[in-house]
């Protein structure tokens, strides 16, 4: 079931080619590379099979009540048990939060939002956000263009903290000026959802890394930080595709070269980043995307380096919500298994 209101073209290339799906993190994410050690009170590689090694007797890296997960990628479970079946499985694997992709993603079985609450609390699990679509052309679509306020009654039912869309700035087009717009509505959402307690945010792919057609100099991901009001509007680093942005779009389209690392977006407004997508991908040069995406710590991005990063910044311990995704998991509970044994098994470096 796709998350996206309207045909998002990246995400229907990557569900398109199962198992072959990948992106480059260039010179930068080549370097991220390591295994990581069990964690006390954690599932251990016995367990489940993670084939992490020592890295280090540091406290956890990632901080404790802060595991979620987005539920797309279990969306075939969801379809086939039920909600219940996946939160009590989820539960078992050490996860503290999940993110929602639609409230039903084709349950086995009716269910209302006030179920769904009770069913993840009962579970151990904090709803902690969910993605809508942005615009549709159909007036009576859910997307926060269409809908805006059923979306924010929804979210206040279930009492998320963060709504947000996975898809990109580019309803008006890919110029300065289109972004610009775009960057006006998303105030609006952030707005209105600000008025009941909660965060708007958008969710990268790596498009949003690339250009503006009118002006080569300008970096679009660039317009939308720059316009967007800070206070009402926050970001969902997906790590894994920002990081294909690092490599499809480290150089203009005029030739010169423009790199970019994805984690200094963050160290740069901390307090944007409110949540994170944790993906992982093994670097395959002859795929044009540069990887194919695997589950967390099967890859060669360096959750360790970029998690600790993060949350040893003063005050941001527990500002961070990390939410493991894969978009196509070969089987989706032993994603989940071995994504949470490796996160939860990484240190910080003494």
């Amino acid at each position: 079931m796709s998350r996206f209101s309207q045909p998002d073209p990246e995400l229907s290339h990557r569900l398109s080619r199962r198992g072959m799906l990948g992106v480059a993190a260039g010179a930068t994410a080549a370097a991220l590379l390591g295994a990581a050690a069990p964690a006390t009170g954690a599932p251990s590689a016995a367990t489940t099979g993670t084939a992490a090694g020592a890295r280090g007797r540091g406290r956890p890296a990632l901080p404790p009540g802060r595991l979620g997960i987005q539920l797309y990628s279990l969306r075939d479970k969801v379809s086939t048990l039920g909600f219940g079946p996946v939160f009590a499985e989820l539960e078992r694997y050490g996860y503290d939060e999940v993110e929602f992709a639609g409230y039903t993603q084709g349950s086995a079985g009716p269910i209302t939002l006030t179920q769904l609450k009770r069913l993840a609390r009962n579970h151990g699990l904090n709803p902690i956000g969910s993605h809508v679509g942005y615009h549709s052309d159909d007036p009576n679509a859910y997307t926060f263009a269409q809908n805006l306020t059923k979306v924010l009654d929804d979210a206040q039912a279930l009492g998320l903290k963060h709504i947000g869309t996975a898809a990109g700035p580019f309803r008006y087009g890919s110029t300065v000026d289109a972004w610009k717009r775009a960057a006006e509505d998303f105030n609006t959402y952030g707005a209105a959802a600000r008025a009941r307690g909660m965060k708007f945010y958008q969710h990268n792919h790596s498009e949003e890394f690339s250009f503006a057609t009118d002006n080569p100099k300008v970096r679009l991901y660039d317009v939308l930080l720059e316009e967007t009001d800070p206070d009402l509007v926050y970001l969902e680093m997906d790590i894994y595709w920002a990081y294909v942005g690092q490599f499809r779009f480290s150089k203009r389209p005029d030739g010169p070269p423009a790199p970019f690392e994805p984690l200094k977006y963050v160290l740069r407004q901390p307090d944007r980043y409110p949540l994170f997508h944790v993906k992982d991908g093994e670097s395959d040069p002859s795929n044009p995307y540069g990887y194919r995406m695997t589950d967390v710590g099967d890859g060669d991005i360096d959750y360790q380096r970029f998690i600790s990063a993060v949350t040893r910044l003063r005050g941001h311990r527990l500002a961070h919500h990390w939410q493991a995704e894969h978009d196509n998991p070969a089987e989706s509970f032993t994603f989940a298994r071995r994504s949470s044994a490796h996160l939860h098994s990484l240190r910080e470096k003494c």
